[in-house]
């Protein structure tokens, strides 16, 4: 989880594809995951919780408009090979 949201601050988009599933990399695009990097400016990544393969994480952040805005997901993630994959997220309003 901190790898990625390093990859969002770094805007390493081909990294974040990289460490999607493969049964859900179909749904992201690198233009959009770009889009989403750099349109915003990351602040901080606080974990609430995490078990063996979820994490229920905040993520802060100034959007384009210099607004502090608060992203909460609950993500599932999978190990194969020796690797996590994110699976998916339930975001929280």
């Amino acid at each position: 989880m901190r790898s990625r949201y390093s990859a969002y601050v770094t805007h390493a988009a081909d990294y974040l594809l990289a460490t999607t599933h493969i049964s859900e990399r179909k749904q992201y695009s690198k233009t959009e995951i770009l889009n989403w990097a750099t349109s915003n400016q990351w602040l901080q990544l606080e974990i609430i919780e995490a078990t063996e393969n979820t994490v229920e994480f905040k993520a802060y952040f100034l959007d384009n408009k210099l607004q502090k805005q608060i992203h909460h997901e609950f993500s599932t993630f999978k190990l194969e090979n020796g690797s996590w994959f994110y699976v998916d997220g339930k975001f929280f309003d």
